[in-house]
């Protein structure tokens, strides 16, 4: 489960994040190209871009549940303080 206390620094404010037991899988960059990056010199992924549309809310919920290690988080901050 991921750990908002535990957030790379790439990611952007917001609701979802990636947390430090990112293995580089590629998982949510597959699924949610849109919303999460590759950190290349670091190898893990971040939110780059919160989800704005209902699809792309989908998108990340589905990324969410499909890392291997539990590392994407939905209980940031919403309002992006």
């Amino acid at each position: 489960m991921a750990d908002k206390k535990d957030k790379l620094p790439d990611n952007c404010s917001g609701k979802f994040y990636v947390d430090r037991q990112c293995i580089d899988c590629d998982v949510c960059r597959d699924t949610s190209p849109e919303n999460f990056a590759r950190n290349d010199e670091n190898g893990y992924s971040f939110v780059q871009k919160q989800p704005e549309t209902s699809e792309e809310i989908e998108l990340c919920e589905e990324a969410k549940n499909a890392c291997p290690v539990e590392a994407i988080g939905e209980d940031g901050d919403p309002f992006g303080i």
